[in-house]
């Protein structure tokens, strides 16, 4: 099933057609939130928004991955590997003293998923899956006018999200999808309505 971008007017709720994992959880403890989507798609915006919002701590990839290459180690594949690694061993540090957390990671593999799941799992923590998109114009017009200045890290080229989008497997999870060509602040309130929901389930 392919996932098409939101309108500017709305957003999307998909639900999974069949439940390939279970895993117990104790109902309003904690909550694990992914915030996956093709780069630029607008993810840290939001996980930040969410972060101070939900006062809840938050890790993203990339910084990390940053500083891994301040200590000298050239980047590599295996750096990418580590950050999303040491984001994991952080949130499950986190998880384990009561606090819900936020992940700000592309994730665009199965392999990156099933860590986030078997980490729910692992600390009984609600799941919650919130994916950014953008209609590919104005998707590529944001790639082209940003500026990170990441060190170690080259600025993402619209070259670089048409691979990555290659790379891109579908979420199979129920999750909420995000146009973040919307205001912010209306997606914002969005996701917080999402994560409250989903608490409660």
């Amino acid at each position: 099933m392919r996932v098409p971008a939101a309108s500017n007017k709305e957003s999307i709720l998909l639900k999974p057609k069949e439940v390939k994992w279970k895993c117990t959880r104790d109902m309003n403890k904690t909550t694990l939130i992914i915030i996956s989507g093709l780069p630029g798609s607008g993810k840290s915006t939001l996980a930040e928004s969410l972060a101070e919002k939900l006062a809840i701590p938050l890790f993203s990839v990339d910084p990390i991955e940053t500083a891994i290459l301040k200590s000298g180690i050239k980047r590599s594949f295996a750096t990418g590997l580590a950050a999303y690694l040491v984001s994991e061993i952080l949130a499950g540090e986190q998880l384990k003293c009561g606090l819900s957390v936020i992940i700000d990671a592309v994730s665009p593999v199965q392999e990156a998923r099933d860590m986030w799941r078997n980490l729910a799992c692992k600390q009984k923590a609600t799941l919650v899956i919130i994916e950014c998109v953008l209609e590919r114009e104005v998707h590529r017009k944001r790639i082209e006018a940003r500026t990170r200045n990441m060190y170690g890290i080259p600025e993402v080229t619209w070259e670089d999200v048409e691979t990555r989008r290659e790379q891109y497997v579908t979420w199979w999870e129920e999750r909420l999808v995000l146009d973040t060509a919307v205001a912010p602040g209306e997606n914002v309130k969005k996701a917080i309505e999402y994560i409250n929901t989903s608490r409660k389930r």
